[in-house]
């Protein structure tokens, strides 16, 4: 099993090409927890992610012909530009095989550090088969996206980082995907300070840790569905799951929508861009899903930043639903001058801002003698969104919610 002595060599072997990212304290989600929270921000890392840390480990300790012959690996996006870079500083050729849905921006940014980008499949395991066939053709050795030991020393690096900056260290938060940044973080973690508590966060639409603990194996989902496909994995590794089963605390999940809240927050509160799988750490602070004490020291690991502006924008917009600052609602009037005037005083009066009106008379769902309209509408949170639906039902308007 993975230990301490590892993750030491790995930091030697990673100084030169993985940054020493920041250990900040945030005011703000301290503030809204009560607990002190610092944010470990491996966004500022080189490709914009922790995977940096494990694929230079894992190539810096390829023998010569291994590296003469070069790598293959399968990644959804973040350490697929690990892998790239990590090579090509090393001189190896490396090929990558991505979901075809891949994010536009993490396909472009991978092919920018130099490597070939195979796109195959529709999730991270279909392009990981593909990689091994090529692994097989070509002779490439396999670079595992987190189901290797050289590959969790490296990550394991960042709990090394992480104690040295804060040794009152409590609680770090880690996201689980395929494990192998929590399996290194919490070997780092747990040699150096047993009492300290490792728990991990995974997306519910990918939440395969909680089954594996409860089986005793590993349990592999049929299929997954999440806005965090930096984590979207069906099951966590082998080797990954022996060092959860026995240095993690405790795991929990988190929904879509908490982890839109989190992203949301963190660009508005902290001035920082995270990816939805960076944010499960701090989605599962904010909601509720870890138990701690007031005054807690706890380090959410906020994994990487590298989020498909489409993707953004969505997720920005699920954020704003969820914190009450938009609203989309319908309503039917009767077709008759003045109505729409009667309905838009109501929303005026309440300081509501419309961004967008739809005022539709064909619609089949209503009478000959109405119109149905929908308001897409900017407010100011929960409360308001409900003196504003207060309101106009107390004018008679038979209002639905529809976002």
């Amino acid at each position: 099993m993975l230990e301490l002595a590892d993750v030491l060599d790995a930091r030697v072997r990673v100084e030169e090409t993985a940054r020493r990212t920041p250990l900040d304290y945030s005011h703000t989600f301290s503030d809204m927890t009560g607990a002190e929270v610092h944010l470990k921000l491996e966004t500022f890392q080189r490709t914009g992610s922790f995977k940096i840390r494990g694929a230079t480990n894992r190539i810096a300790t390829l023998s010569e012909e291994e590296k003469s012959a070069g790598v293959v690996t399968a990644s959804a996006g973040n350490h697929a530009q690990g892998v790239a870079l990590a090579a090509t500083k090393s001189g190896v050729d490396s090929k990558i095989v991505m979901p075809e849905n891949a994010p536009i921006s993490k396909i472009k940014a991978t092919r920018s550090y130099g490597a070939t980008v195979v796109l195959h499949g529709d999730d991270y395991d279909e392009a990981a088969e593909k990689a091994h066939e090529l692994e097989a053709e070509e002779g490439r050795t396999y670079v595992h996206a987190f189901d290797d030991d050289m590959v969790m020393a490296g990550q394991g690096t960042i709990g090394l980082e992480i104690l040295e900056d804060l040794p009152d260290l409590d609680t770090v938060v880690v996201p689980i995907g395929g494990g192998g940044l929590i399996a290194g973080v919490a070997t780092a973690v747990k040699a150096q300070k047993p009492d300290a508590r490792v728990v991990g966060v995974q997306a519910e639409g990918a939440s395969s840790v909680a089954a594996s603990l409860e089986k005793g194996e590993v349990h592999a989902l049929d299929a997954v569905d999440t806005i965090a496909d930096g984590i979207a994995t069906r099951s966590v590794g082998e080797r990954t799951f022996e060092v959860i089963d026995e240095r993690v605390d405790e795991v929990v999940t988190v929904s879509d929508s908490e982890i839109a809240v989190a992203v949301t927050h963190l660009l508005e509160r902290a001035k920082t861009l995270v990816e939805g799988a960076g944010a499960v750490p701090l989605a599962a602070l904010l909601s509720g899903g870890i138990d701690y004490e007031d005054g807690e020291t706890i380090v959410p690991i906020l994994s990487g930043g590298n989020v498909d502006m489409n993707t953004l924008t969505t997720v920005i917009m699920r954020g704003l639903v969820e914190t009450g600052r938009y609203v989309k609602i319908r309503t039917v009037l009767k077709d008759r001058p003045g109505a729409l005037d009667d309905l838009l005083d109501v929303i005026s009066g309440q300081q509501a801002n419309i961004y967008g009106i739809q005022h539709d008379r064909t619609s089949r769902d209503i009478a000959m003698n109405a119109a149905e309209v929908e308001l897409d509408l900017e407010t100011r949170g929960t409360d308001h969104v409900a003196e504003l639906l207060a309101a106009l039902r107390e004018e008679g308007f038979d209002v639905e919610v529809i976002a």
